[in-house]
């Protein structure tokens, strides 16, 4: 099951209300996957530094002087914003690697959500109208994000096992479907030195575009590789510091629909995710195709690579 949303701004203009959009696109697909929910927006950079999300079970005890203990550590200023079980900490840049190792000692109960100069993700347990209240995600601004909601069939219900998943700088994905092939991709991608926290075939995919990205891939090439590297059966929403993808695999059984204004390109499982956007009854509204590439960036025009399914 689950449910994908995603909306890239095309107009500027609405970035104040990327927030509240997001919120309420992530909301309608609640019956798509009631377990979990999670929401990656990219907002403002954070003048150079990377900005670390962090979770914790128990964030009264684990926030509480986190920052001034951390830059001890790297011998810098760090500064910090709670936000219920989340706080986002910006790290000087360079050090993201060292602030990790300085947080398994001194914080080892803390999870990383995601780093990046723009991204921040958040995500919990819990039906997704709670968790998008619990963080006030409604109130985010930003230039484009995406969120999911999870059914949890085949693992446990956890906060590391909700989407949206980053395995790397300002990168993350969100997936419906399963890889058959994650073990061994899994362990291949340990051993080349990518981090991945859990057992979730999500994150692995996540992973496998990182590391192609690291190896000088486009986020395009990246998703374009995936349908050769990938086995099984995925709908990948992807999202960079400056743009934004979309992925089926061959076959194509998971249900997606997209729309295209002047204003934005929005994202959704099901159409009912995309029809308070505005000027929607305007938009272009088609369903992705099997094996095809669709990837748009700030910096660049609107890309469409087929492959053969």
């Amino acid at each position: 099951m689950c449910g994908i949303v995603g909306l890239f701004l095309k107009d500027q203009s609405l970035a104040p209300q990327l927030g509240n959009m997001l919120t309420d696109m992530l909301i309608t697909m609640t019956d798509r996957g009631p377990d979990s929910a999670g929401i990656a927006v990219y907002g403002e950079e954070s003048g150079g530094k990377t900005k670390v999300t962090l979770q914790s079970p128990n964030p009264k005890d684990d926030f509480a002087s986190l920052a001034e203990e951390l830059g001890q550590h790297l011998g810098a200023v760090v500064s910090q914003t709670d936000n219920d079980t989340h706080t986002v900490l910006d790290v000087p840049a360079g050090q993201f690697e060292a602030a990790r190792a300085a947080l398994a000692e001194i914080r080892p109960s803390v999870r990383i959500m995601s780093r990046g100069e723009m991204l921040e993700i958040y995500k919990e347990v819990g039906l997704p109208k709670d968790v998008a209240a619990r963080f006030d995600i409604s109130s985010l601004s930003g230039t484009h994000g995406i969120g999911h909601t999870r059914m949890a069939t085949e693992s446990a219900v956890t906060t590391m096992g909700a989407h949206p998943f980053n395995t790397g700088p300002d990168q993350c994905l969100v997936h419906n479907g399963s890889l058959s092939n994650h073990n061994s991709l899994r362990r291949k991608l340990r051993r080349e030195g990518v981090v991945i926290q859990t057992e979730n075939d999500t994150e692995v995919g996540a992973a496998y575009l990182t590391w192609k990205m690291m190896n000088g891939a486009s986020l395009g090439e990246a998703l374009e590789s995936s349908l050769e590297d990938l086995d099984g059966f995925f709908t990948f929403v992807v999202g960079t510091k400056d743009g934004f993808g979309v992925v089926r695999d061959p076959i194509a059984c998971k249900p997606a629909v997209m729309a295209e204004t002047d204003q934005y390109v929005a994202f959704g499982s099901e159409y009912r995710a995309l029809v308070n956007l505005p000027g929607i009854e305007d938009a272009r509204v088609w369903e992705p195709e099997p094996a095809t590439v669709y990837f748009w960036s700030h910096n660049d025009s609107p890309t469409t690579t087929e492959k053969a399914a």
